[in-house]
């Protein structure tokens, strides 16, 4: 009976002893399986706060960008109104240049049409009674030249206008007074033969001294404004011709007297609005 009762308790300490045994293994399966729970947690949780701080670099770059972009907005924003206002003061330049274009081929298109009237008029009173070839009547660039040999104005080395010179001097003032506003230059050229006599020092005091003469004689004899007349004196350093033959010589001996508007009556006509 004794025996019986020992082996009841042996067996009853082993059973618990199996029991307990097997609960303290099921304790560390949990156990571990809690640490590497926590170890997962504090992994995924420092994952989150590399993510966080991720998040806030792309946040903060996000919004410097925006920043940059809404200043570069503004910027062309300015830019294109700039721009808008260069294009508009271009075009209101273009628009004045044009008529300022326009208002020169009015004037130059008047002035042509004055002096080719002038040529007109010229032509028609030397060729009434006077026919000679040393008598050349031209309008280039819009100006009117009439080129007169020395031969009929002056004899050789002298600055006094002959008879016949006052002749056709005379036809030329009848023109040029029916034309009040235009302007009369005289010019005087040699050839390069030298001359130095009491009163003529070279060619530039011959030249200067035969324009004198003609411009003294449309004031004098046939009351041309002296406020229009201009005297000039080229000497030899304007040939038509060479110098080294006799007929050149005589072909450079000339005089010139050019016709053209007065400086204030060409931009009197240049102010004047294009039709």
């Amino acid at each position: 009976m004794k025996k019986l009762f020992l082996g009841t308790i042996i067996l009853s300490v082993l059973f618990s002893s199996c029991v307990s045994s097997k609960k303290y293994a099921d304790l560390e399966s949990q156990n571990a399986k809690t640490k590497q729970e926590l170890v997962d947690a504090k992994a995924d949780l420092q994952g989150c706060l590399i993510d966080k701080d991720h998040l806030a670099e792309l946040n903060k770059s996000l919004k410097e960008d925006k920043a940059q972009s809404l200043k570069q907005v503004e910027n062309l924003t300015v830019l294109t109104q700039s721009s808008s206002d260069n294009i508009k003061e271009v075009i209101a330049q273009l628009s004045e240049k044009d008529k300022y274009i326009n208002g020169i081929r009015s004037a130059m298109t008047q002035k042509d049409s004055i002096n080719l009237a002038l040529a007109f008029h010229l032509k028609k009173e030397l060729a009434a009674g006077i026919q000679d070839e040393d008598i050349q009547i031209e309008v280039e660039k819009t100006v009117v030249y009439i080129s007169i040999a020395d031969k009929m104005l002056f004899k050789s080395g002298s600055a006094v206008v002959s008879d016949r010179a006052i002749e056709v001097l005379g036809k030329v003032a009848t023109v040029v007074n029916s034309k009040p506003e235009m302007e009369v230059q005289v010019e005087g050229y040699t050839d390069n033969v030298s001359i130095n006599t009491k009163c003529m020092k070279d060619n530039w005091d011959l030249s200067v001294a035969r324009a004198t003469s003609v411009v003294r004689v449309l004031q004098n004899n046939f009351e041309v404004d002296p406020g229009r007349l201009i005297a000039a004196g080229r000497s030899e350093y304007v040939p038509l011709e060479t110098n080294e033959t006799a007929e050149g010589r005589s072909i450079n001996r000339r005089t010139r007297i050019v016709i053209l508007p007065k400086l204030d009556q060409f931009f009197d006509i240049l102010e004047q609005k294009p039709e």
